[in-house]
């Protein structure tokens, strides 16, 4: 369990927040020494947390996201010959996305031409966009986590912690690594609550974001 220290009451939802996460230094280090999610250490590979298909959130994430792949030119989508033969998705509910070669299908990897990592963050990077309007929602917010269960009456307690080994299932308890174990990726500049402030405020919604901060000493 974590030490829950901030509660925030926004009316139908109480949200609780591990204060100690949003405090510390955590940052993303794909491309500076991440190793993957495999069974097996593999900074080499540059699949960081992609490794699986990215789970869609219902219908309207998928319609979004196929109008989105479909805008991206070869030269800057490595496995746009896949996508153009068999689609993103991995089957035909489109829950998920598809694995090509052992990682998501939107992953450029190492030496790509067209730059490496994520096809749709890269792509929203160009566009002067937000990668959180591109991308799944299980892959920008990583590594925050939010648990939700029934409060009293007709509210919701909604937890925002990080991301846990636990979180992956099975594959968690066979995986190399899990970036917020350890202290590998604790190497930021600043406070994961300003750092991962966009997705937090995409989460949570401006007005308790703002009070978040504070709280924080933002």
């Amino acid at each position: 369990m974590i030490a829950v220290v901030e509660e925030i009451d926004d009316g139908d939802t109480v949200w609780r927040f591990d204060d100690a996460f949003l405090r510390s230094n955590w940052t993303c280090i794909w491309g500076r020494g991440c190793l993957g999610i495999g069974p097996e250490p593999a900074e080499h590979l540059g699949h960081g947390c992609c490794s699986m298909g990215a789970e869609l959130d219902g219908e309207d994430e998928s319609r979004n996201l196929s109008a989105l792949a479909a805008t991206l030119e070869p030269s800057r989508f490595e496995h746009h010959p896949e996508a153009a033969a068999d689609g993103v998705f991995a089957d035909d509910d489109r829950t998920a996305t598809r694995v090509v070669d052992g990682a998501c299908i939107f992953l450029n990897r190492p030496g790509f031409p067209g730059g490496a990592g994520c096809a749709l963050h890269l792509e929203a990077v160009r566009s002067g966009e937000s990668p959180l309007v591109w991308k799944p929602s299980v892959c920008w917010q990583l590594p925050i986590k939010v648990d939700w269960e029934q409060g009293p009456g007709d509210t919701e307690v909604a937890t925002v912690r990080r991301w846990e080994r636990r979180d992956w299932g099975s594959d968690g308890e066979t995986m190399a690594w899990c970036c917020t174990e350890g202290d590998r990726a604790y190497v930021g500049d600043r406070p994961v609550v300003d750092s991962l402030g966009e997705e937090l405020e995409a989460i949570v919604g401006p007005t308790v974001y703002v009070e978040l901060r504070r709280r924080l000493g933002g």
